[in-house]
């Protein structure tokens, strides 16, 4: 999958994380506190334990006290845990059954009202998510998690400057990790680098003594710097995520995309091996099927990429709406353009975010239809976001209107932001830059 789109998605996905938390691996919670330290850690951030354990003592538990709702939240939260740490979204339905069984208990229940929530987030329902959120809200106005839900919502909406309100609300509710990083991100999409990071670095303030937490900081800290072309210094983030947080998936990810930007591929393919074959991600599996045909493993490259479609199928039949993706793997691979202009224009009207608009416009250009493209460019670039992605599609676009100049500085400005942005695409931008 492309780093533009899962970039965006992940956002929601990360800020259900750090809104409800979760109970990861490690050892430092037993069996005997896990329940009391899983209470904490769900509800207020990263957290340290044993959710495979916690799992099975939770639903012990419930067989002996089945009208247990403090339980029943702990369960359905621990649920959406598993998906996140094993990619697995047969874990999804659970989590909505426990949940939605909680809230036929006690209708008023905030943790599942939340929770729900959550998994609308990472189930990409994004409107669905909106109403969780504000009857969340509306539970609980002094609970900040909630307005995160509501303002990642709103985000993936394309509602920009109501989710902005929100983040602001949130950080004066509960200023820390989780409003800071909403906050960062809102100002990396109005284009302010300098402000994200600041706002960043306050999330890390927040995450110091948290071996995960910190290192979800450091990965986003890095990003920050790879979107700009800094690759030693994403790398040091990246590195330094890893220490903290020992086989950290998302650093090993992004460190193969910056062993791939100067010139290692192999070390690039085995980086993102280690990742895919960890928690196999679309992301993660598109990446390694494009570094791996970048690299001339042809076959290789090919048996990678029909994973994608075994892992759309099954986020699918697990309530998972992936139409935004797919349209933006199949339009960068050259798949069925009519069909996947068609599964564009259906994502971008559920989904009417910068992306949203972008992964159109990417389309239409693939179709020939870049008038049509040209207007849905101009709304994804609407905020002044600086994605290297966005710029050159834009060029493209340009190029087949019959405007070289302009696409030309349309690809100059991407290669100059970041010069290898893309390991499928940058060598094009390169190509027309000059």
């Amino acid at each position: 999958m492309s780093r533009l789109l899962i970039a965006g998605t992940a956002v929601a996905l990360a800020a259900a994380v750090l809104s409800l938390g979760g109970v990861l691996r490690s050892a430092g919670a037993t069996q005997a506190d896990a329940p009391h330290a899983a209470a904490e850690a769900l509800t207020s951030g990263f957290g340290a334990g044993d959710t495979t354990g916690l799992v099975t003592q939770l639903q012990h538990a419930l067989r002996r006290a089945p009208g247990n709702v403090h339980d029943l939240d702990l369960l359905g939260l621990a649920y959406q845990q598993r998906a996140r740490e094993t990619g697995d979204p047969t874990w999804y339905p659970k989590s909505n059954g426990i949940l939605n069984r909680a809230l036929r208990l006690a209708p008023r229940d905030l943790p599942a009202t939340s929770g729900l929530g959550s998994l609308a987030l990472s189930r990409h329902r994004f409107a669905l998510a909106l109403r969780i959120g504000r009857r969340a809200v509306a539970l609980s106005p002094s609970t900040a998690a909630s307005y995160g839900i509501v303002g990642d919502a709103l985000v993936e909406l394309g509602r920009y400057r109501a989710a902005f309100r929100v983040f602001d609300t949130m950080a004066r509710v509960k200023p820390g990790l989780a409003a800071y990083a909403r906050i960062s991100y809102a100002r990396e999409l109005r284009g302010d680098w300098a402000g994200a990071v600041s706002a960043m670095r306050l999330a890390g303030t927040a995450a110091i003594g948290q071996p995960e937490p910190s290192a979800w900081v450091q990965v986003q800290l890095g990003k920050l710097d790879w979107n700009r072309g800094s690759y030693v210094a994403a790398a040091a983030r990246y590195r330094s995520a890893l220490r903290a947080f020992p086989g950290y998936v998302y650093a090993l990810d992004a460190l193969a995309q910056v062993a791939a930007a100067t010139g290692h591929i192999e070390r690039a393919i085995a980086l993102e091996r280690r990742a895919e074959e960890t928690i196999p991600l679309p992301q993660f599996v598109g990446l390694l099927g494009d570094l791996e045909h970048a690299a001339g493993h042809r076959r290789d490259a090919l048996r990678t990429y029909a994973l994608i479609g075994v892992i759309d199928r099954l986020l699918r039949a697990n309530g998972v709406r992936t139409d935004l993706e797919v349209a933006l793997f199949d339009a960068d691979h050259g798949v069925t353009p009519a069909r996947t202009l068609a599964l564009a224009r259906h994502a971008q009207r559920a989904r009417p975010s910068i992306d949203g608009d972008d992964v159109l416009a990417w389309t239409l250009e693939r179709n020939g239809r870049c008038v049509g493209a040209l207007g849905y460019s101009r709304l994804a670039l609407r905020l002044g976001t600086r994605d290297a992605l966005k710029f050159f599609h834009r060029g493209m676009i340009e190029r087949c209107l019959g405007n070289t100049a302009v696409a030309r500085g349309w690809f100059r400005r991407a290669v100059e932001l970041n010069p290898h942005f893309s390991v499928r695409w940058s060598p094009v931008a390169w190509k027309y830059a000059s």
